[in-house]
């Protein structure tokens, strides 16, 4: 993906993988109208094309914020029109963040607010810095979580936690953050894009197609009964069976070597 965005730095720092940083330091990397087009170009695009990436990791610029949420200096004054017309593009932005096929880990490395806690709860998994802090602050704001927040934490947390969190708006540690499910692991903060990209890395590894469908069986399947969710898993499995990867996969077993996975 070679394409350059105003707020965002995009990198490749090993095979198969694609870092995507929120790059609006001087503004604790908080979504404008302009991020959200970016986010949005980004994930729309993997959608329709992964290229030869495996993983994604999407992190934040600098060592104090993730994303501090919704730019509200650009918010001020706002219409309700136009309040309205950006709010369906960071709508349409969370959409491709939760539809994005490739494995997408969030390195939050700072604090996550508002939109930047439903950013990074709109990912597969979290790693984050020790020093990370966590919120959901708009009823504070007198508005709500509209970009994901009241339905991935809730599927992270368990509902009671979570309205707890949205009714209060209060912020909550990395550690709080790892109890209560939406964290994987904490690391210190300058351990934290080497255990990402170590865990990217291995898979990446993996057998990519592999990867994807154990993805989407297991989003999907979330919201079936079990006998619906047992079939569409076997569905996804049947995928496994005449590829490339599949062969090389056991073959490489017997051989004792490290499989070459293609994606075919």
């Amino acid at each position: 993906m070679a394409e350059t965005f105003d707020t965002l730095s995009l990198d490749r720092p090993e095979d198969h993988v694609l870092v995507v940083t929120l790059n609006r330091p001087d503004s604790a990397n908080a979504m404008n109208t302009q991020m959200g087009l970016d986010l949005m170009a980004v994930f729309e695009k993997l959608a329709i094309d992964h290229q030869d990436l495996r993983c994604v990791v999407l992190t934040g610029s600098g060592r104090k914020a993730f994303c501090a949420g919704g730019d509200l200096k650009e918010r001020k004054g706002m219409s309700d029109e136009t309040w309205a017309a950006q709010h369906a593009i960071f709508e349409r932005m969370v959409r491709a963040i939760i539809g994005c096929p490739l494995p997408l880990i969030a390195a939050v490395n700072g604090a996550a607010y508002g939109g930047g806690c439903e950013i990074s709860s709109a990912c597969d998994f979290v790693y984050a810095a020790s020093n990370a802090r966590f919120a959901l602050t708009e009823v504070t704001l007198g508005i709500m979580p509209g970009a994901g927040g009241t339905q991935n934490l809730a599927r992270a947390m368990g509902s009671r936690r979570a309205k707890e969190l949205i009714f209060t708006g209060l912020p909550f540690s990395a550690q709080e953050a790892a109890d209560w499910g939406l964290v994987n692991r904490i690391c210190e903060p300058d351990d934290l894009m080497p255990e990402v990209l170590k865990t990217a890395a291995r898979i990446a590894g993996n057998a990519p197609i592999s990867v994807r469908q154990a993805k989407q069986a297991i989003s999907r399947g979330l919201d079936m009964s079990i006998w619906d969710g047992l079939a569409m898993e076997i569905e996804a499995y049947n995928r496994m069976v005449p590829t490339e990867d599949r062969r090389e996969g056991v073959l490489a077993f017997n051989e004792k070597r490290k499989p070459d996975f293609k994606g075919r």
